[in-house]
């Protein structure tokens, strides 16, 4: 059997991703220009130039993330695709294209705050880390497999398609395509 399950990047999803990344710009801005204004309300932080570092580094964590969804927003790959092959991930920033079945050991949920996503535990962690297209990429990785073992991952927030949906969908194409070759 060779199906060909392929996943749409959300335009949606992103668009409204990289809207909460300009507002966090902004509001990192606003922090940075007037820490005075929140030294009462902010951790108990008393110290502006604190306040005012931590709106820098805001502006550019989100500035970063704002990028890279004007990007995905003109990605036309297709977000995941799921055959014989195994999971071709396109669908956020540590992204490594082809993902065999074979190299696969498990799929594991995870949920940090509101997020969930899916930790594909592999044999070989190198193997996928050496695919990296840059060291941004790279230390997405690093950090990653340093978090939570693997360097894998993989959630729905930019995908036209149910969190929960998707789990079912890859952990049955998994038992259906590990060791079929």
């Amino acid at each position: 059997m060779n199906s060909r399950i392929e996943i749409p990047l959300s335009k949606n999803k992103i668009a409204l991703l990289l809207l909460g990344s300009i507002a966090f710009v902004v509001g990192g801005i606003w922090i940075s220009t007037n820490p005075e204004r929140f030294i009462p309300n902010i951790f108990r932080i008393t110290d502006p130039e604190i306040i005012r570092i931590g709106g820098i580094v805001g502006i550019l964590f989100f500035s970063a993330t704002g990028i890279y969804g004007i990007k995905k927003l003109f990605d036309k790959k297709i977000g995941l695709i799921i055959d014989s092959d195994g999971i071709t991930d396109n669908s956020n920033a540590s992204s490594i294209g082809l993902i065999e079945w074979n190299d696969i050991s498990e799929i594991r949920t995870k949920q940090v705050m509101s997020t969930k996503f899916l930790l594909i535990d592999i044999v070989n962690p190198e193997k996928y880390i050496g695919k990296a297209k840059n060291g941004l990429q790279t230390k997405l990785m690093k950090a990653n497999m340093n978090m939570y073992e693997t360097p894998l991952s993989i959630t729905s927030n930019t995908l036209k398609y149910d969190f929960g949906e998707l789990e079912k969908l890859i952990q049955t194409e998994f038992k259906r395509n590990k060791n079929a070759r």
